[in-house]
């Protein structure tokens, strides 16, 4: 069987490594993957912007499976595109997708079905919006409705930061801007619960925390991840059921009175206050780190959930685990998320021991004539499996101090809530 993953970071790469261990596929293509996926699988160099491209090579190299990993592709309709052609997809389709490509869309799910979040106000001009937050309790949060790579939220403390991102936002930062999402900020603690869904059934995929700021301590600016662990602290039976009959079963009943069904990952970022949850955000796919530090401790064939997510046949899967905990380090070019330099080597990787329990995944990497080079913001993932996350952070610091590259930087505090 041959299968393809649309994507080039991190996320992809854990994908390509859990999906290498299957022994009914033949061939891993990557679309265009990194310095990590060229030694598990064929990197293309196809934009997979280019719909009409991606599917002309899918069907020429007689694909069996397509994966897509990052949202952007999702929410702009790759889903129905290569379904068209009679080709599988594992991934939601566009509706489907507005649950992450528009936050707007999600709010207004949530109004409808009584979906626990955040109050909010939706505005669709500067002077609108800035006339809003001077009656606003801060902090407050500020969002842009559309894709912003994971850096459109703005956590404002005042009225002068709330004007500055609402200026920013509809001067076209993350794009143009047609609307703008004010919310109240909630006092809790974050969770990332993950499912996976056949349109049909869905089953538990695990749960996770990411640490979104770039500096220790949660602060500075908002980055697409800077490391994860799993499981969340805070997840028990009696919180798992309410997150599910609260808010996952609302969204999919939201879902099918918009005329569609849900199939794929489906990340539920929360807010978890006094033990009750709080949707945040949803995202149409596997977050990236929080993928990094699942998909290791999975047993069951990751091929084998995936077709059964595409052919609806979810139920008569066992999903198990390996019982460990897992952190994820990402270590990040200098000056990321602002500016950074590409194109610089990375030595010293051959040094770093890699094992089932300690593993390197690739992000913003190319190799060239054998030599690894940084060629985006976040750059390298160091996870470990560990019976204990102490264990794991001790693992993963090691790596760390053998690779000692000079121009990245990575935070030394992922997993302080469970690591004292």
């Amino acid at each position: 069987m041959k299968v393809g993953i649309i994507g080039s970071g991190g996320r992809e790469h854990a994908i390509c490594h859990s999906l290498k261990k299957s022994n009914k596929i033949d061939k891993i293509f990557c679309f265009p993957g990194n310095a990590g996926t060229s030694d598990l699988a064929e990197n293309v160099d196809i934009n997979f912007e280019n719909f009409e491209n991606l599917k002309n090579f899918i069907i020429k190299k007689q694909i069996d499976l397509i994966i897509v990993g990052p949202e952007k592709p999702l929410v702009e309709g790759i889903v129905d595109y290569l379904k068209k052609f009679k080709i599988k997809v594992f991934g939601p389709n566009k509706i489907a997708s507005k649950l992450e490509g528009s936050k707007i869309f999600t709010k207004q799910l949530c109004k409808k079905f009584n979906i626990p979040t955040a109050k909010f106000g939706i505005f669709e001009t500067k002077s609108e919006a800035k006339i809003f937050i001077k009656e606003m309790n801060y902090p407050t949060v500020v969002k842009a409705d559309n894709l912003a790579a994971g850096k459109g939220v703005y956590i404002c403390n005042n009225k002068l930061e709330a004007e500055i991102a609402i200026d920013e936002i509809f001067n076209g930062k993350f794009g143009k801007a047609k609307n703008i999402l004010i919310e109240e900020f909630l006092y809790g603690e974050e969770m990332s619960f993950f499912t996976i869904h056949d349109g049909k059934n869905f089953k538990n995929f695990g749960t996770a925390q990411d640490h979104k700021r770039v500096l220790e301590g949660d602060k500075g600016k908002n980055t697409g991840g800077m490391g994860a662990y799993s499981p969340s602290r805070l997840i028990d039976d009696t919180l798992e059921k309410k997150i599910i009959d609260k808010i996952i079963k609302p969204t999919l009943n939201g879902l099918s009175e918009n005329g569609t069904k849900f199939c794929g990952f489906l990340y539920t970022g929360l807010m978890i206050v006094e033990n009750e949850p709080f949707l945040i955000e949803y995202n149409v796919r596997m977050g990236d780190p929080e993928c990094q530090t699942i998909l290791p401790k999975l047993k069951t064939d990751l091929l084998d959930i995936f077709e059964a997510s595409c052919d609806g046949t979810l139920d008569k899967i066992n999903i198990e685990w390996i019982d460990k905990k897992s952190i994820c380090v990402v270590v990040c070019s200098n000056g990321y998320p602002e500016k950074y330099e590409t194109n610089i080597e990375i030595k010293g990787l051959d040094k770093v021991i890699q094992n089932e329990n300690n593993l390197l995944f690739h992000a913003g990497t190319i190799k060239k004539n054998d030599i690894v080079y940084a060629n985006g913001g976040r750059v390298l993932n160091f996870v470990s499996l560990a019976n204990d996350f102490v264990s794991a952070k001790k693992n993963i610091s090691y790596s760390l101090e053998t690779l000692n590259w000079s121009k990245g930087f990575f935070r030394k505090d992922i997993g302080y809530k469970v690591i004292n």
